[in-house]
């Protein structure tokens, strides 16, 4: 086990302060039943000698008390457990989240979509059973059973040793059979289910091209072959802890057997009466039902681990190389709305060595490294940078946004950008991507999030900035739904909301890379037209990226970029 997963799995128990009170409920709870049981068992045999029930008014008030008292400790238990626990759940997801920003996107490109979600969601949901299903009840089990031996034993020492060696047999058969029999699943569940989530993901996502290459039936297949892999791992575990269960189960009546063995000299002795030989024969069978809380926190804290493995893995340990960190002393960006000039001198870039969740290694070859870069681009310029496609456009574009690091020299508006925080870069140029992320929302949730304090006219009138107002109106308004991914709209339609959620944000420089490709070349052009006219009326600066004809009266200056080189000009 790595030291990550350690720390996290460490990181999964919540704060003694918090934890404190679940403890003391659960040891309120399975006390109750232990006293519940030998209030029980003496007042039956008490009652049976027909004594004055003077004599046992105390233990009638006493069933009912522990009866009452072992539900509400176990509700509070519960309560406090599960609040302290999801608190926590919120604080390590809150935690991913930090770690994963500073890399992303690049520095994800080898974790597959599906996979990640479960690791963000199934396995930190599971880690929530290392303080409710392994350090509470194990820790409330181990005190309550320690003290439960001691109470026997000042009974009756005889029956307490044997109660004990009984507890130490059967706990230790009950782990022994856990281990020889399911580790192998409990460690497999969780890769097997992240591994099932990311290729029902990829299937769906993938389902048109699958249909159209008669490829579907043995997506499914793989789908269905994980699937019963995953339903066998689950089922030998939940075998395991019901073998587990069931020795526990028999172990008290093993430790019944015991007691009464070792009690049966004391009775005939005269050194202790019928109600206390009652007892001492039932209490053991409460003692090995609050025993069974052991083997099952061994499960669930194997479970964890493997769960634990996978969140620490979902983000590497230390940022690749390739992919910018903050310093630790940022200066202030450029201030003001008018867009900064840049100037690239000798800059050098190249896609990270990225390791995946599963440990492998992806080179995550996306496009071609520059090797010579030298670029300046005036304030309130269009400019057309064209190359063949792996020629490094879009390395180009993810080094002026600050998603990949570079050597040499960016400066922006005189101050060079890695002395910047890569947030604050973001904050000056923003980038339309070639495949713009739309949400499953409507038309106004896509917008708003770049400005959230924008009104509906500001949104409306930035749609028709873009050409899409008249488009939006027909369809119902702002809260027409754009489909998962942007399913209900062209590839165009795409590009224009993403250039007006970019302009919305108020970048001073937009990067546009080939917003040209999912569209045909029809309309192409007029596309071209209208995202460079709406980008640049407000004088920012645009970088147009294609490796498309375009028409030169759009632009101002046309560079052309070669196997990652791009010369002075």
């Amino acid at each position: 086990m790595s030291d990550s997963a350690r720390r996290m799995l460490r990181r999964a128990v919540p704060s003694p302060r918090r934890l404190l009170p679940a403890v003391l409920f659960g040891i309120g709870s399975a006390g109750s039943s232990i006293v519940l049981l030998a209030c029980s068992a003496w007042l039956i045999a008490r009652a049976a000698e027909q004594p004055p029930v003077l004599y046992l008014s105390v233990a009638i008030v006493g069933v009912r008390a522990f009866a009452l008292g072992r539900s509400v400790f176990r509700y509070l238990e519960r309560l406090t457990g599960h609040d302290a626990s999801f608190r926590q759940l919120a604080t390590i997801r809150a935690e991913v989240f930090e770690r994963m920003l500073p890399i992303a996107p690049d520095g994800m490109a080898a974790t597959r979509r599906g996979d990640l979600l479960d690791r963000f969601v199934s396995d930190v949901d599971e880690l929530q059973n290392v303080p409710l299903r392994a350090v509470q009840p194990l820790v409330s089990a181990a005190i309550v059973l320690v003290a439960a031996v001691v109470g026997i034993g000042f009974i009756a020492p005889q029956s307490a040793v044997a109660v004990l060696a009984c507890l130490v047999v059967g706990i230790g058969a009950a782990l022994l059979v856990q281990q020889r029999s399911v580790v192998r699943a409990e460690h497999m569940t969780a890769p097997l289910r992240g591994e099932l989530q990311a290729a029902i993901v990829e299937h769906v996502q993938a389902l048109e091209v699958l249909v159209a290459f008669d490829a579907a039936g043995a997506g499914r297949g793989r789908i269905d072959e994980l699937g019963a892999r995953y339903a066998r791992a689950t089922r030998s575990r939940a075998a395991a802890t019901g073998v587990a269960a069931a020795a526990m189960s028999a172990i008290g009546g093993f430790a019944v057997a015991a007691s009464l063995g070792a009690a049966v000299p004391l009775l005939h002795g005269g050194r202790i009466d019928g109600p206390t030989f009652a007892v001492l024969c039932l209490v053991p069978l409460a003692i090995a039902e609050v025993a069974t809380a052991v083997p099952l926190a061994a499960s669930a804290l194997r479970l964890a681990r493997a769960s634990a493995a996978r969140v620490a893995g979902a983000v590497p340990d230390a940022v690749p190389a390739g992919i910018p960190v903050a310093p630790s002393a940022p200066k202030a960006p450029p201030s003001g709305d008018a867009p900064p000039r840049i100037e690239l001198r000798g800059v050098r870039a190249s896609w990270p060595v990225l390791v995946s969740a599963d440990g492998e290694g992806d080179d995550a070859d996306r496009g071609a490294a520059l090797i010579g870069v030298d670029l300046e681009i005036a304030p309130g310029e269009r400019l057309l940078v064209r190359g063949g496609s792996g020629a490094g456009k879009t390395t180009l574009a993810h080094v002026l946004v600050r998603f990949l690091d570079y050597e040499g020299s960016y400066r922006l508006g005189g101050i060079e950008a890695s002395t910047l925080d890569p947030a604050d870069v973001r904050g000056i140029v923003g980038l339309v991507e070639q495949r713009p992320w739309l949400f499953d929302e409507d038309v106004r949730q896509n917008l708003i999030f770049a400005r959230d304090t924008a009104s509906d006219d500001e949104l409306l009138e930035v749609l028709e900035r873009v050409g899409l107002r008249e488009w939006v109106e027909e369809r119902g308004g702002l809260g027409a739904k754009v489909g998962e991914r942007g399913a209900l709209v062209s590839g165009g339609q795409a590009q224009r909301l993403a250039l007006a959620r970019a302009m919305l944000a108020r970048f001073p420089v937009l990067v546009l890379d080939e917003p040209t490709a999912s569209v045909d070349p029809a309309r192409a052009d007029a596309l071209l037209r209208d995202l460079t006219d709406a980008a640049s009326r407000s004088g920012r600066s645009v970088v147009l990226i294609s490796h498309a004809p375009v028409d030169p009266a759009l632009v101002d200056r046309v560079v052309t970029i070669e196997d990652g080189l791009l010369p002075a000009i």
